[in-house]
């Protein structure tokens, strides 16, 4: 692991690993491919350092999605006020070095506030360029006693990301307005940056991790965790059918008030990508709570959806997902959301306007503009028609060549950013059932069931040699079936957009030597085990 602290020694590492020298294959090469300079990606994860569980959790999620990952620690003066903590924030840079370098992490980039171009002082009386997030963002929540606060955060988040340059960044849902004006700040600005929202980590007692937590004792840590009690009694109160602000506050607070030691500055309920306050939850809402036991003040939050479970099926290709996807919705009467067929779809309108695969450009600009619809259809064999610009290419999609070409077109982050924005969108009421390759990881990482797929390559050749015989085509060999099987799988891992992985909260299902049907029960039997504590 490297430690970098200036800009220079940065910008030298990442010029020297953002391309690296792979093989086409992930077994041994044969005599006839060749090496090939790969794009990496790059996961970055913010901090101030102090590092601790929650800090490591965003390590192993961008661990998992990216060749190089890069820690910055940078206790950022600009978003402290005049009387916080900033001179005593907590620090411990040699432990976090071995925190880094255990997790696996690439580099550290430690920055002095003199290098990345700002004097020790707050926003206010910063004379350089500075980021400034729209006012109905900062002026509430945490934005009425920290003024300042957050224009601080976004001016050195923004720096970080012109200097670092990150395919992703990662950031704890802790920090729920934090991290909405973050995702505001690469959308108004359109970074080319993917921002992913981890889980709050907390601990035994239920108390969300933080740095600020070593000013606790041991005895005002159990005090503070009456917050997540809070909020775990308004979570109790939603799924009792209660929707007003009102209620579900007054839940929070008649639990924090068995605590006298807890002094409440916020709760309120808001909606979490906009912070607009809400009077009642129609979609989704979060619950954010800011409080002070001693000097000390905490925050937490927590997200009620008013939606049916989501079942996201991740897993290989010919694993058996799609299938098993359909018989599922089929059997709990839920939306089958075919997003494989998306991808296909913009494959063959690609083929179909001779478009070359290598030509991103073209296909960014096709992927932007297509208009794809999934009409639900009674067929069981087909139980949705894919139509793109009024095609109806339902059949079309399932070709030899579709399927040949589609994990290039999946690989290209444009048709990836505009196929998820709508599968996003669909997914808001819930009560679907959706398959792929980075379902659970990326397009609903909140689904309520995460299933991960999968079968061994001889497994999935047979079923695929199978497939074909039935369906009248000449069969390959097992041998090349598996080579080519093989190929995928190293192709949808190793990509630099939403690569192959298994959510860390999914359930494995490894389907060798089990009919659709049993596969099928399985995953129907832990979604009612699902609604029933929903």
């Amino acid at each position: 692991m490297r430690l970098l602290t200036t800009v220079a020694a940065l910008r030298c590492y990442l010029n020297k690993l953002r391309w690296r020298i792979l093989p086409l294959h992930s077994g041994e090469p044969l005599p006839h491919e060749m090496t090939t300079r790969f794009p990496t990606a790059v996961g970055l994860v913010p901090t101030m350092g102090a590092l601790h569980q929650g800090h490591l959790s965003l390590i192993k999620r961008a661990r998992q999605e990216n060749a190089i990952v890069i820690v910055s620690i940078f206790v950022n003066p600009l978003q402290f006020g005049p009387d916080e903590d900033y001179d005593r924030y907590p620090q411990s840079l040699e432990q976090d070095k071995q925190f880094c370098q255990e997790a696996g992490v690439d580099a550290m980039f430690v920055p002095s506030p003199e290098e990345i171009g700002i004097a020790r002082k707050n926003i206010q009386d910063l004379i350089v360029t500075q980021v400034t997030p729209p006012s109905d963002m900062i002026s509430g929540l945490c934005g009425r006693t920290r003024l300042g606060h957050f224009q601080g955060v976004v001016t050195i988040v923004t720096k970080l990301f012109n200097l670092v340059q990150p395919d992703r960044a990662y950031f704890g849902q802790k920090d729920g307005q934090q991290l909405a004006i973050i995702k505001r700040l690469v959308k108004d600005l359109n970074f080319p940056v993917e921002i992913v929202a981890c889980p709050i980590i907390r601990e035994a007692n239920g108390l969300a991790l933080s740095s600020r937590n070593q000013y606790l004792t041991a005895s005002q840590k159990q005090q503070a965790a009456v917050l997540y009690r809070g909020l775990q009694k308004a979570r109790a109160v939603f799924r009792s059918g209660v929707r007003k602000s009102n209620k579900l506050i007054d839940a929070v607070l008649q639990e924090i008030a068995m605590v006298s030691t807890v002094s409440v500055e916020y709760i309120e309920l808001i909606e979490p990508t906009t912070l607009i306050p809400l009077d009642e939850i129609q979609e989704e809402g979060m619950i954010a709570i800011a409080a002070h036991i001693g000097p000390t003040r905490i925050i937490d939050n927590t997200i009620l959806r008013d939606r049916q479970p989501i079942i996201a099926i991740d897993g290989p290709a010919g694993a058996g997902k799609s299938t098993v996807a359909r018989q599922v919705a089929a059997k709990l009467g839920l939306v089958f959301l075919d997003t494989g067929a998306m991808y296909r779809a913009v494959t063959w309108l690609v083929l179909q306007k001779g478009i070359q695969l290598d030509d991103d450009c073209a296909i960014a600009e096709l992927a932007s503009c297509c208009r794809i619809k999934l009409i639900p259809s009674e067929d069981l064999k087909s139980p949705v028609r894919v139509w793109i610009d009024d095609m109806d290419v339902t059949n079309e999609i399932r070709t030899t060549e579709v399927t040949s070409k589609v994990s290039a077109i999946a690989a290209q982050s444009a048709v990836r950013s505009a196929l998820v924005k709508q599968q996003q969108s669909w997914g808001k009421k819930g009560g679907l059932v959706a398959e792929g390759r980075d379902i659970g990881t990326q397009v609903f990482p909140d689904a309520e069931v995460k299933i991960f797929l999968t079968a061994t390559v001889a497994e999935r050749a047979s079923r695929r040699q199978q497939d074909k015989q039935r369906q009248g085509q000449e069969p390959l060999s097992l041998e090349e079936l598996e080579r080519s099987i093989e190929e995928r799988d190293w192709k949808d891992s190793t990509r630099l957009v939403s690569p192959l992985r298994k959510a860390e909260n999914a359930i494995e299902i490894v389907t060798d030597g089990l009919t659709i049907d049993e596969v099928t029960s399985r995953i129907v039997n832990l979604y009612q085990q699902c609604l029933a504590h929903f």
